[in-house]
């Protein structure tokens, strides 16, 4: 099948740092711009106090000698001075590139090498160490930029310079070149590259996606066609603007709509000021929405009898009026009727307290999210729409309007090709395709005929609408010759409030089906004060009888609905999380599968070899600089 949709239009030259400009003349100091929570109370910035520290920043910026086709990386939390940074370097000519804040000093050099940046914009001392530390192994580094003073008092390196001093360098700057901003501005082509997006490196090194205001801008057009974004609408900024999915909802959104963004305190905060500002619209990747219903599981057995009650109750009542919705269930008026009465008595306290009730519309991407809990949110009353798009296409399909399948992504939106490849490979053409990666060849995932191989497996519905099973090279088949997706299976273990993570594997020469689990350390050992079981560490937690018998029994449940040969027949609780610092999540938190696999080589094994333990040998670090290590066993265990 191939599905072609109608092509969208932006005007011919429209750039971020234009778009800026005209919602500065529009609103001036009439309307809010963005907000930060800081020591409890929220400041505001209006559309002038925005457009102001831009413009001089930006000609700091250029004072420093940064001019057009620079690059500059931008290494901290989510704070209104990222999006300053962003803005003002745009303006410049130049192009940010956004790094996760948990990355390692040689993960970072990774980033700034790549890139050829010139800049390194850091929020906080935590950052600056970094930059330190790397500095010298990058010649092409000029300047590192802070914008937090707290810690940074008593260094003095002279590559070093706060935010403040670049902005009154700015200031000096324009005494002698006036209207150099504003006509460096006008310079700007649609075609231009506004950001570099690294792919999360699932495989290998990530690769510099090259991202034009154009693409950006009609991605977020493209959304727009369905939902209806206003100036009057509050957007809560607090994953990374690394991850392209969010810039283009926070960043480009704001710009083109004039939306407010609000930037929490701190990401401990988060939660408690999504409930404060009630933002009309959010984005969560799928382990958020999974860590959510996990807390909201997990407390409910602590409430009392008449909660427990009625969440037993209209939970029921939520799945079955959200399949109402899609036709999937008879009786509809009944169904609504009983989620009307829920609303009441369960749903419109629940969504206070998450900081959802005023929410008109919330997204979901970067990965498969359980068709179950969408089905929850959706029945409780949230407008949970999933998306499907890449690095090198922020958009590609969603959900729209009342078409909303659970299992599926949507359907593709405007100015997209798709079709499937004979092997089941997704392809796509035309819209917001990238413009190449940086310092690398695109030919070997983009064909002759324009098709990128997007290398993710799956289907279209005659309806158009895509679904996406898994990574092609992920697909695993088993001795009885049968293949199934890792992922499927995964998606619905993290579904389980007790199940942190999951790793399913399968081998051609093996017929059981196996899975490595990280248990949810916080809501397990909530599990076990209950009832009275003692333990010390995450290690120890894992291995009690009782918490195998616990995660057994939640993959009972899932296999329930799996055929035969699709069921999970052995697994293991891993003594530890999975972690990115060790190569086996990318720092957006999506599995590093064959990483993973690599690493637990030996476990998996001795999983396929009926052992009944498995011991593991972990190096640990003091913080006094000592090293030692942790033998722990793990025990293999049968699911019936």
């Amino acid at each position: 099948m191939n599905i072609s949709n109608q092509k969208v239009d932006i005007m011919p030259e429209e750039t971020l740092p234009k778009l800026l400009k005209r919602n500065y003349e529009k609103y001036g100091d009439n309307q809010v711009a963005m907000r930060e929570k800081d020591y409890g109370i929220w400041q505001p910035f209006t559309w002038k106090d925005s457009y102001e520290k831009i413009r001089v920043f930006s000609l700091g910026l250029m004072a420093l000698g940064f001019k057009r086709g620079d690059k500059l990386c931008i290494l901290g939390d989510t704070k209104p001075e990222w999006v300053w940074a962003e803005l003002a370097a745009q303006a410049a000519g130049g192009t940010p590139i956004g790094v996760f804040t948990d990355c390692r000093p040689e993960e970072v050099k990774f980033y700034l090498e790549n890139s050829d940046s010139v800049i390194l914009i850091a929020g906080d001392q935590e950052q600056v160490d970094k930059g330190l530390r790397i500095k010298d192994e990058l010649p092409l580094l000029k300047k590192i930029i802070y914008w937090e003073m707290k810690g940074m008092w008593n260094y003095s390196d002279p590559i070093l310079a706060s935010f403040e001093e670049i902005l009154d360098l700015g200031k000096k700057f324009e005494e002698t070149h006036k209207d150099f901003f504003e006509k460096s501005i006008e310079k700007g082509k649609a075609d231009d590259i506004a950001i570099f997006s690294y792919t999360s490196g699932t495989t290998g090194n990530p690769k510099g996606v090259m991202l034009s205001h154009r693409q950006l801008i009609s991605g977020i057009r493209r959304i727009r066609e369905t939902e209806q974004f206003s100036d009057k609408d509050n957007y809560v900024c607090f994953l990374s603007p690394a991850w392209v999915t969010d810039q283009g909802l926070s960043i480009t959104n704001s710009m083109l709509t004039g939306m407010t963004l609000n930037f929490p305190e701190s990401p401990e905060t988060v939660r408690e000021d999504i409930r404060e500002i009630g933002p009309s619209f959010l984005f969560f990747a799928p382990s958020l929405w999974e860590n959510l219903m996990s807390m909201v599981q997990a407390k409910i057995p602590d409430s009392i009898f008449l909660d427990r009650f009625l969440f037993r109750v209209f939970s029921a009542v939520a799945y079955r009026a959200a399949d109402s919705d899609i036709g999937r269930q008879k009786n509809r008026w009944l169904w609504k009727t009983l989620q009307f009465i829920g609303h009441f008595l369960m749903y419109r306290d629940l969504l206070d307290k998450l900081g959802l009730s005023k929410i008109k519309a919330c997204y979901t991407g970067g990965a498969a999210l359980s068709p179950d809990l969408l089905k929850f949110f959706m029945g409780i009353g949230v407008n949970l729409k999933q998306m499907y798009g890449s690095s090198e296409c922020p958009i590609i399909a969603m959900h729209r309007g009342g078409d909303c399948y659970p299992e599926t992504s949507g359907a593709v939106v405007k100015g997209m090709e798709v079709r499937l490849s004979k092997k089941g490979e997704i392809l796509i053409r035309g819209g917001n395709l990238f413009s190449g990666y940086y310092k690398m060849e695109s030919k070997a995932i983009v064909d002759e005929q324009g098709w990128f191989h997007t290398g993710d497996f799956g289907t279209i519905r005659d309806d158009g609408h895509i679904i996406v099973m898994d990574r092609m090279e992920d697909v695993r088949q088993t001795a009885g010759g049968h293949s199934f997706s890792p992922q499927y299976l995964e998606i619905r273990l993290r579904f389980s409030p007790y199940i942190r993570n999951a790793l399913v594997m399968g081998e051609e020469d093996q017929t059981d089906i196996i899975s490595v689990i990280n248990v949810d350390f916080e809501n397990v050992g909530r599990w076990a004060e209950t009832h009275r079981i003692p333990y010390t560490t995450m290690s120890d937690l894992s291995q009690k009888p009782e918490v195998i018998e616990l995660t057994r029994g939640e993959i009972q449940k899932v296999n329930m609905l799996l055929d035969e040969w699709n069921k999970i027949r052995k697994f293991v609780n891993l003594h530890k999380d999975f972690d990115p610092d060790e190569a086996e999540l990318t720092r957006s938190r999506k599995l590093r599968r064959k990483f993973v696999e690599t690493g637990y080589n030996e476990l998996r094994k001795a999983m396929f070899e009926n052992r009944e333990a498995f011991t593991t040998e972990s190096e640990i670090l003091y913080q006094d600089g000592r090293q030692g290590k942790i033998t722990t066993d793990i025990k293999i265990n049968a699911v019936e």
